[in-house]
């Protein structure tokens, strides 16, 4: 893929799946858009190198009366005006809930998963565990149109090159009759699915696992989970590897040179003091890897330490090349070994670095309701943070006078509860 558009394909992918963790964050007027201008547009796309896979006769027939949609440009501007910390990003994506439906899911399937695993060499709790993060089991899989908000982007805003390419996939997409067209939705920058493709992704990626003649990610879950591991397949994963494990640092070490992509061998590590979180010899399941500690040099309340380190290979670069982020990729990585465990807990052997740790989405939704009782118009107890339930949150924060930074932590949730 050309970096350029990689790198805008990913932060596009970062801020939606940022706005369905958070919730809607963005209160931004749309701006006017010229609908004249945007038929013209369509009209020109239509006879371009970059549609020339979509027939005349396919292209009328999705675009026929379609409006433009304003509202994507306004999510195209922004960033995230409030970034979650390590430990509140991980603490709502891998909680109880989603470990128990992940569980589930995985019995559920586990015949699939292994005939995937067969195939592509990609462990089944790791296909499991992007499916977890990236829609919740097929739970939430947004709903926005996807011709609408690509054409929309393909003629208004930013980055219309990239967008362009994607509306073209889009329509193919239509026109081979893998997805209907009332099921081709997600969200606004473009990803659908039960692991949320990017259209151009869905042909490099997608796999007709189940027989039907469709690769239809959006309702069959066997292709939708064999099409996820292909990608993880064409990205390198290595069969029989972990994605890494996590470590505990010995007194003193020195945590300068780390780094995911630093890799050294995993017998330099041993020399260097390192163990496995237990205390246990790291094991030679790796060839190398590089020394990941996600919160390191930040640290809130009077909490102090690095808090949880890991190795990790090659297996979780490829987790990160979904999303590009390592934050992402280490809730992947631990939903995919506590999907496998069903002893194991949520929570790592070392403590995050703060003294108010982050909420579950149970949590939050206690929170949210206990804002409601107080009075707050913030909708629903949904358990999604967005900007609503944070101007609340901040309301109460400053009335029992803590720092108003519309943060959902546990020692706000332990005072309205009290």
């Amino acid at each position: 893929m050309n970096k350029p558009f990689a790198a805008i394909r990913r932060s596009a992918l970062a801020l939606a799946s940022t706005t369905l963790l958070l919730g809607s964050a963005f209160a931004q007027e749309p701006p006017a858009v010229d609908e004249a201008a945007f038929r013209s547009c369509l009209a020109q796309l239509q006879g371009s190198s970059a549609f020339r896979a979509v027939d005349a006769a396919s292209f009328t027939r999705f675009t026929q009366g379609l409006a433009p949609d304003p509202s994507v440009l306004v999510l195209l501007d922004r960033q995230p005006e409030f970034t979650l910390p390590v430990w509140d990003y991980i603490a709502v994506l891998v909680d109880d809930e989603r470990v128990a439906d992940g569980r589930a899911a995985y019995a559920k399937w586990q015949d699939t998963l292994r005939r995937i695993e067969q195939q592509t060499g990609v462990a089944p709790n790791v296909v499991v565990g992007v499916w977890g993060v990236e829609s919740n089991f097929g739970q939430n899989l947004g709903g926005r149109p996807l011709v609408q908000s690509l054409a929309t982007l393909s003629c208004f805003g930013r980055r219309q090159a990239y967008f362009r390419g994607e509306f073209a996939a889009a329509l193919r997409i239509l026109q081979e009759g893998h997805i209907a067209p009332e099921k081709l939705v997600g969200s606004w920058a473009g990803a659908f699915g039960q692991t949320q493709f990017m259209p151009s992704t869905f042909f490099r990626s997608a796999v007709d696992f189940d027989g039907d003649g469709r690769r239809d990610i959006v309702d069959s879950v066997p292709d939708a989970l064999a099409s996820t591991a292909k990608f993880l397949q064409n990205a390198g994963y290595r069969r029989g590897e972990p994605w890494g494990f996590e470590v505990q640092l010995p007194p003193g070490f020195d945590t300068s040179d780390a780094g995911r992509k630093n890799r050294r061998p995993i017998d330099a590590w041993r020399r260097a003091g390192l163990t496995l979180a237990d205390g246990s010899a790291l094991p030679d399941t790796l060839p190398s890897a590089g020394l990941l500690i996600p919160a390191r040099g930040r640290t809130a309340g009077g909490a102090s330490g690095t808090g949880p380190a890991f190795l990790v290979g090659r297996n979780f670069d490829t987790l990160y090349s979904y999303n590009a982020s390592e934050n992402y990729a280490l809730a992947i990585a631990q939903l995919s070994n506590l999907v496998a465990n069903p002893g194991a807990g949520v929570a790592f052997a070392t403590p995050w670095p703060t003294d108010d740790p982050g909420l579950s989405r149970a949590q939050n939704r206690e929170l949210q309701s206990l804002l409601l009782a107080r009075g707050h118009d913030i909708g629903s107890a949904d358990g999604m943070i967005g900007a609503k339930t944070r101007e609340a949150i901040k309301a109460e924060q400053q009335r029992l006078g803590m720092k108003p930074d519309g943060r959902a932590g546990q020692k706000l949730l332990a005072a309205l509860k009290r």
